[in-house]
């Protein structure tokens, strides 16, 4: 599938993105609720093969804390994706991406944090998990967090991962109870997912040596 294998490259590269990306374009081939939990299946795959590259590099403190606060942003998601009003939760998400990609644009430096601030982390934390489960997309906040902490590019990419790592094993956990990790989800994974996720591969290789600040 060319939209995952495009999606995996944006994000073994950049550290997210991968759902900003599949999660509009599988939604016009697919309903929105096998769209977020196959983006989903998709990110804990590239996280398991990151982490296990670039571990030292994980800010383990910053990824417990908005892994902690995702916890509770997970449930509220869910019930968005789950609701009546899907055509309202697509608008949402055409507003979501919309209003990232003006922010990327505009490009402001925004506020430097020195160290962690939990206020921060738990806010960014939340409003990743509420993302997370109603469209598969954590990324946004983190990548707003992450820029303020100005990490290293390194950094960046590997203590994303943790997180993703951790949160999307939770939100599959959230979506097999809300009976949303169904047959179809798990079949379009298996049968279209490993051929494109050579571009992950492909643009990991190429960022190994990846140096430099995030702003």
């Amino acid at each position: 599938m060319f939209i995952i294998f495009i999606a995996t490259a944006v994000r073994s590269t950049f550290g997210f993105g991968e759902a900003l990306i599949a999660v509009p374009l599988l939604a016009f081939f697919l309903p929105l609720n096998v769209a977020a939990p196959l983006a989903v299946l998709v990110s804990i795959t590239v996280a398991l093969v990151v982490v296990a590259q670039d571990w030292r590099h994980v800010h383990v403190a910053s990824a417990g804390w908005l892994v902690l606060a995702t916890l509770f942003g997970i449930p509220l998601g869910l019930c968005l994706l789950t609701s009546s009003h899907q055509e309202m939760v697509k608008a949402a998400l055409g507003v979501l991406i919309i209003a990232f990609s003006a922010y990327a644009l505009i490009g402001r430096a925004p506020l430097q944090l020195d160290r962690d601030s939990r206020p921060w982390l738990l806010a960014c934390g939340f409003v990743a998990g509420v993302l997370g489960g109603a469209y598969g997309m954590n990324g946004p906040p983190l990548a707003v967090y992450g820029t303020m902490r100005r990490w290293s590019a390194q950094q960046f990419r590997a203590t994303l991962q943790g997180y993703f790592l951790a949160a999307s094993l939770i939100g599959m956990c959230g979506y097999w109870a809300a009976g949303l990790w169904t047959a179809p989800v798990t079949r379009y994974f298996y049968c279209r997912c490993p051929r494109p996720l050579r571009g992950f591969c492909l643009a990991g290789s190429s960022t190994g040596g990846c140096t430099g600040t995030v702003s």
